[in-house]
């Protein structure tokens, strides 16, 4: 059986690493510092940290 694997094309994963890299390096230069909520207020982070482990749901590793 060969390894070859058809895909639709479409997608972020059907892409080539080197696109991939271009279009994931955008993500952390989309937001200017200054308008990042997190940046500004720790205390909010600290908030949706805790929701974030709590909506894991009982007796589930968060």
């Amino acid at each position: 059986m060969s390894k070859a694997h058809v895909t639709s094309g479409r997608g972020f994963a059907s892409m080539d690493e080197e696109k991939q890299r271009e279009i994931a390096s955008k993500g952390g230069r989309s937001v200017p510092k200054e308008k990042r909520s997190f940046s500004q207020d720790r205390s909010l982070a600290s908030i949706a940290g805790r929701k974030g482990g709590q909506s894991s749901g009982p007796g589930r590793p968060a």
